[in-house]
């Protein structure tokens, strides 16, 4: 995402990364920055990246199906450069509902924001017909609706619980783990903008998580408390995330005794059965170590989670928040009692 705004500049600036962030691939940039003026040398089409710009916007085709990030990069600074007349073509864009959020991130800081036509092709304009001037103001973040699917699914798992503070009106993919819940039966109603959520015999449902991708560990751990197969399209989406996690989840849930099958862009897990507490892994990833702990809260023993603290990336307060509903969790932030 910030590799294209990185690119206004014309001085020479490395980007680097670590974890999983080196292993990511980056080749994208390597094919459409030199055709913007940009020089760039990578490793191979990965991490670390030298970079020396200025970007200059010119009409372009790029493949969206990797990544939106890379698409919300390079709308932003096309509107910094000052984009004029000149278009961003994208096929196979995945995850629309971010691009959504990115143009109304920029509208609301007084950006030139692109005219759109049916997420296929981004066309900017003069910049004179906006205030080139960015609005300074206060701005307030929204509830995050991909850090409160796991609350949401607890709930549905042990609750009661009661959510607050995420928006229905949200552009947020993730706001479609409501629909996910109606459809295995879930106990949840909503009141105004509160959630509220409460065990109840839940069925198998089908839900496409092609556009909200970080649903798919909060939805695996939903499905294992569904008797029969629940399937879910959009595995493709989960090769480049902090893990693997097609193949994490598989992997981790198995050690709790849930089946979890691949078959091309679907995946099926098995659920209904009593799940065992076993000591697993978040393979350094964040949504893993939250998807273990919320399936672990039911299990018939206590569950250990190795490298829990991978939750940090996004939801530091996630144990806390744990607690505070009653749930047993040891100093270490690892060992979940059923209870």
């Amino acid at each position: 995402m910030f590799t294209p705004i990185v690119a206004l500049s014309d001085k020479e600036i490395t980007i680097n990364g670590s974890g999983s962030l080196a292993t990511r691939p980056m080749d994208f940039f390597d094919k459409f920055l030199p055709k913007l003026g940009v020089k760039i040398k990578s490793n191979h089409g990965k991490l670390p990246m030298i970079i020396q710009g200025p970007l200059i916007p010119r009409d372009i085709e790029v493949d969206g199906s990797l990544s939106s990030q890379f698409l919300t990069g390079l709308l932003m600074a096309y509107s910094a450069a000052g984009a004029n007349d000149v278009s961003i073509k994208v096929s196979n864009l995945k995850s629309k509902p971010y691009i959504t959020l990115t143009l109304d991130v920029m509208k609301q800081f007084g950006m030139n924001v692109p005219e759109y036509n049916n997420y296929e092709e981004f066309i900017f304009h003069s910049a004179e017909t906006h205030n080139s001037e960015l609005i300074i103001h206060n701005y307030t973040v929204e509830g995050d609706w991909s850090g409160g699917a796991f609350l949401l699914v607890a709930g549905a798992i042990a609750g009661p619980i009661t959510v607050r503070g995420l928006d229905f009106s949200s552009a947020q993919a993730d706001k479609a783990i409501v629909k996910a819940l109606m459809k295995a039966n879930a106990g949840v109603t909503i009141d105004g903008n509160e959630i509220k959520l409460h065990p109840s015999p839940m069925h198998v449902f089908e839900f496409d998580a092609t556009d909200c991708p970080d649903l798919f560990p909060p939805l695996v751990a939903l499905a294992a408390y569904c008797h029969g197969e629940t399937k879910i399209k959009g595995v493709s989406r989960l090769i480049h995330k902090e893990s693997n996690r097609a193949i994490t989840l598989q992997d981790e849930f198995a050690k709790m005794g849930i089946k979890i099958e691949v078959k091309d862009d679907l995946m099926v897990i098995h659920g209904g059965s009593i799940l065992t507490g076993a000591k697993v892994h978040s393979h350094h990833d964040h949504r893993i170590a939250m998807a273990c702990a919320v399936a672990a809260l039911k299990a018939n023993s206590e569950t250990i989670i190795e490298e829990a603290m991978a939750i940090k990336k996004s939801y530091p307060d996630f144990y806390k928040d744990l607690k505070s509903l009653g749930v047993t969790i040891n100093n270490q932030y690892s060992t979940f009692n059923t209870q």
